[in-house]
């Protein structure tokens, strides 16, 4: 069975409220890069790891829809998604409870039928998808 590693890693300096970290990908994509709790629950600079799980979704489930239309003969112009977290407060803390994958494709050739089956099928199957304990919904437009 052929498997895939990836890395990430954060450094957190000071409490949860005042302190900041950084964090930083395998690939370099992110070196050094700021995070804290003003960033995620807040408006402050920087980023956040729910920021960060919405991006890897939306670019998770266009890639896995790419490989579903090409697959069955219908290589897509553009996907463009864009995943809507949801984090709700609960006893003892936060959870991710829902994502909104908004899609905006344009895919010549394909039926509507056809192309709701391919992106449902995406949106359960991708990696992202499989790993989130969060209702997942999808709202799909087909131009052209």
């Amino acid at each position: 069975m052929a498997s895939i590693r990836r890395e990430g890693s954060a450094v957190w300096q000071g409490t949860g409220k005042e302190g900041t970290g950084t964090l930083t990908t395998q690939s370099g994509t992110l070196r050094g890069t700021p995070y804290s709790f003003t960033a995620r629950f807040g408006d402050g600079q920087g980023t956040n790891p729910e920021e960060l799980i919405a991006a890897a979704h939306a670019g998770c489930f266009s890639m896995a829809l790419a490989f579903q239309l090409s697959g069955a003969g219908h290589p897509p112009q553009e996907l463009a998604t864009t995943a809507r977290l949801t984090m709700e407060q609960e006893a003892g803390g936060w959870r991710i409870a829902a994502v909104v994958l908004q899609l905006r494709a344009r895919v010549p050739g394909i039926d509507r039928a056809k192309f709701d089956e391919l992106a449902q099928a995406a949106k359960a199957n991708c990696p992202v998808s499989k790993v989130l304990n969060a209702a997942i919904s999808l709202e799909a437009t087909l131009e052209g």
